[in-house]
């Protein structure tokens, strides 16, 4: 058996994390005004109704600037921030953009459901024209900014620029001469086209400055946030055509292979991610400075972070370029234990979920509990009659976060209805289930009075909806990442219902 050696959290001093429980729900679910959830209104009543409901931990997906399919994990940066959650309403107070004129403008009108077509020829039409209103007032702002954030910034407001100027296209279909940052035709570009670029680093600006204050309105009652970190970037991304020697790619700057997982219960051909796949060779021996500098940001953005697919540091499904599914793949070693004990080295010790679901190997196990990252248990996944399974609350370890489901997941209604009948006879008699108590509270029940010391559920199971109201389905395209509330829905009613459970099981 492999074996990790150490325990990067195991230091003198170090104590049990405090019992207590949060809410997740995206960004885009927020309700709002303008088409998607934001960093407006609906965000600052959001964390109200977290604190009257005794939670202090929001968790939220990533806050990328989302590409291919709609998706939160396929960014165009690691860094950059969505355009789409920048509150218009300050944009107006600001003079930046006439209300009248916002208000007639059509970004999605289903409450519950966001129309990302309409957000690209309509909301980034609104935040160009606000730019071109107020770039000669803001320039001395943004070129501040623009010191401060460093190469992040200049590579993704560049890459985007030009982006735009290639229709939109990935890099690796652009024009001849674009094919690096470095190139000569780039440099050119830099200097005939610097208010489109100009226009990017704008966006990060408000996004930034939005989301730090409503951040520390969190903070300020108490409530801290989980930000969650994918393991890879898209190809089609600046962190990739900036810095090409970091990924497995040719001489023609193409992939070699590309990410996923293995056939599984969500996938019998498993799921084709194709993001890049790391050079962990050449970010070793430069000391893996990518991954520290990308740490380190995050934990500027979020009191914690849930590093999706943590099993992939030990082991990766490594997939062949341009295949159809991820059934040829292979298993390839990680960089392991070197990557965190050199992150603890330049950091300290980081406050990190590892989402350690899946396929697990003992070597996977036995890296999550050198680095010390408490893993996560999902209750969905703990009723299968033919074998014991760890996600059972009483398998649970204290240092776990337990979860009713996670955005892959059902909602708890949706999984009752779907899934087979052995299953859902087993989840009714361990949680003693009935419908006056709704079988969604009785899986919050479930993972409230366990012994991991967070847990979390889904906005759309303290709702008790059904599959309408799911996230995201693994291995599907369209219709995802579209769920939202409405401001009806966090009534005073629910918050004290969610506030006595959590007192009940010691989380307040």
């Amino acid at each position: 058996m492999f074996c990790y050696s150490i325990n990067l959290k195991q230091k003198e001093g170090d104590t049990m994390k405090k019992r207590s429980s949060g809410i997740l729900l995206h960004i885009s679910s927020l309700p709002g005004e303008y088409g998607i959830g934001d960093f407006g209104k609906g965000a600052y009543d959001f964390i109200d109704f977290l604190e009257d409901s005794g939670q202090h931990y929001w968790q939220i997906l990533p806050i990328g600037i989302t590409g291919y399919g709609d998706s939160p994990y396929q960014s165009f940066s690691a860094y950059a921030g969505n355009p789409y959650f920048i509150d218009l309403n300050e944009l107006i107070q600001l003079g930046y953009l006439d209300g009248k004129h916002v208000a007639k403008v059509d970004l999605g009108k289903h409450k519950h459901k966001i129309d990302y077509e309409k957000l690209y020829n309509r909301k980034m039409p609104l935040l160009k024209e606000a730019y071109e209103n107020a770039k000669i007032k803001i320039r001395p702002e943004l070129d501040r900014f623009l010191l401060a954030e460093g190469d992040w910034l200049e590579n993704f407001a560049l890459y985007m620029a030009i982006k735009s100027y290639n229709d939109n296209q990935s890099w690796t279909n652009w024009a001849k001469g674009y094919e690096h940052k470095n190139t000569e035709t780039v440099l050119k570009f830099k200097k005939t086209h610097e208010s489109e670029i100009y226009f990017w680093i704008f966006t990060q600006y408000f996004f930034f400055k939005q989301w730090f204050a409503l951040k520390a309105v969190a903070n300020s009652k108490g409530i801290q946030i989980i930000g969650d970190l994918p393991i890879y970037v898209a190809e089609d991304s600046a962190d990739v055509w900036a810095h090409p020697e970091y990924f497995k790619l040719d001489a023609a700057l193409r992939p070699t292979c590309v990410a996923g997982c293995p056939p599984d219960a969500f996938s019998s051909t498993g799921q084709l991610w194709g993001n890049p796949i790391y050079n962990w060779t050449f970010m070793e021996a430069n000391g893996f400075k990518w991954w520290i500098e990308r740490i380190d940001y995050s934990l500027k953005l979020f009191d914690t972070i849930r590093i999706d697919h943590f099993r992939g540091f030990d082991a990766y499904w490594e997939i062949p370029y341009g295949d159809l599914t991820a059934e040829n793949g292979k298993w390839v070693k990680g960089p392991g234990i070197k990557l965190f004990e050199a992150i603890q080295r330049q950091l300290g010790a980081v406050d990190i979920i590892a989402e350690d679901l899946g396929f697990l190997t003992e070597s996977v196990i036995e890296l999550r509990k050198a680095t010390g990252f408490p893993g996560m248990k999902v209750l969905e996944f703990a009723f299968d009659t033919r074998e014991e399974s760890d996600y059972l609350p009483h398998n649970f370890e204290k240092e776990c976060v337990a979860y009713t489901g996670t955005h892959d997941n059902d909602t708890i209604m949706g999984w009752m209805s779907n899934v087979i009948k052995s299953d859902r006879d087993f989840a009714i008699e361990y949680l003693k289930l009935d419908k006056h108590e709704g079988y969604n509270w009785g899986f919050i029940r479930g993972i409230w009075s366990s012994t991991a010391y967070l847990a979390i559920a889904q906005m759309q199971d303290f709702l008790g909806l059904d599959a309408k109201a799911r996230m995201n389905t693994p291995s599907t395209l369209g219709g995802n990442w579209r769920f939202r509330i409405s401001n009806r829905d966090l009534t005073k009613a629910l918050s004290d219902k969610i506030k006595g459970l959590t007192k009940l099981y010691g989380r307040l």
